[in-house]
């Protein structure tokens, strides 16, 4: 029980009760009401002045309903649809630790009532090894808006997994941040290295020990060769593995039946038309590596029309991949 508090709080505590223990299918009865008070806050008043209370809460804007079965507040910043999508986006967020999904989804679930909290039990169920170790994460990303926002240059380790399952540093980078990119289910800084000549597209969770430096980060428009990557605004669908070569042409046959993933994949700003036997031409503009790798992923499904270098590519990877699984096992 509660230390007794002072009736003036009354009106302020029955807002809270309301916002607690009640919505639609969960009414409180002003004696319910007044049994919450007394048990949670010590605080003894007529049923009477909890009807005034409510009252002056409607009147004060709040959305309090009062039906014959009691009353209940109806509105809150969000529903609870709108915030076990919230939730559900952090259970499957691999950039959140484990620990910091728990505390945000409980956080989270006080903006609903004590109803609302069964709703997210299943957290607790997810597979914590599907998400990052790196704590640091959230403040690498408030770091990196600054500097783009400043347009400075920042350096940081870059690290990666060993055979022993932890993050080991794997080299040091100094870049010119120019966004961040949220793609499958990872954050990506896209940034250019002046010592490698090249873009980069490092995961923002493998980043530790980030800093923002003095140096003006490089315009990108100034930089030769990646005109491409300022023009297509880096949209996830023309860079669906990262990798910041430059952007081609790309034909393919592919069966009708996977126009679904396509678009998935590549958006809307693509060209299908329809081909034969159930087939379907598309027209893209993307990163040639990325596209290797899409299509070994659809191999059954997809055929490299052109570029040339990029069919060969792949007839390459399938005749060295029948090589491996041509052998007898030993």
């Amino acid at each position: 029980m509660y230390t007794a508090e002072n009736k003036k709080l009354a009106l302020i505590r029955i807002f809270q009760i309301l916002y607690e223990h009640s919505d639609y299918d969960h009414p409180l009865t002003h004696a319910s009401i007044a049994g919450i008070l007394d048990l949670e806050y010590g605080i003894r008043i007529e049923r009477k002045a909890i009807g005034r209370d409510i009252s002056l809460l409607k009147e004060a804007g709040f959305e309090v309903i009062t039906t014959k079965q009691g009353s209940y507040l109806a509105e809150r910043p969000f529903d609870d649809s709108e915030l076990r999508l919230i939730v559900d986006s952090i259970v499957a967020s691999k950039e959140i630790t484990p620990e910091y999904s728990k505390d945000l989804i409980n956080r989270l679930s006080k903006l609903s009532n004590k109803y609302f909290k069964s709703k997210t039990n299943h957290i607790y169920s997810v597979n914590d090894l599907s998400k990052t170790d790196n704590r640091a994460t959230f403040l690498n990303i408030d770091l990196i808006e600054d500097a783009i926002g400043k347009q400075l240059q920042i350096k940081y380790v870059y690290n990666k997994y060993g055979v022993d399952k932890k993050l080991h540093k794997s080299s040091v980078q100094s870049v010119s941040p120019y966004q961040m990119i949220f793609q499958n289910q990872r954050y990506y800084l896209m940034g250019y290295s002046e010592e490698l000549k090249s873009m980069l597209f490092n995961r923002i969770d493998r980043m530790t020990d980030v800093k923002i430096c003095e140096k003006k980060a490089i315009p990108i428009e100034s930089i030769k060769g990646l005109s491409d990557l300022a023009e297509y605004n880096l949209l996830p669908s023309s860079l669906p593995y990262m990798f910041a070569e430059q952007f081609e042409y790309i034909d393919f046959i592919a069966d009708e039946a996977i126009v679904d993933q396509i678009i998935d994949w590549f958006g809307k700003g693509i060209t299908i038309e329809k081909s034969k036997d159930s087939k379907v031409h598309v027209k893209l503009k993307a990163s040639s590596k990325a596209m290797e790798y899409w299509a070994l992923q659809y191999l059954n499904h997809v055929e490299i029309i052109s570029p040339l270098t990029l069919r060969e590519k792949i007839i390459a990877d399938i005749e060295e991949a029948n090589k491996k699984y041509s052998k007898t096992n030993m």
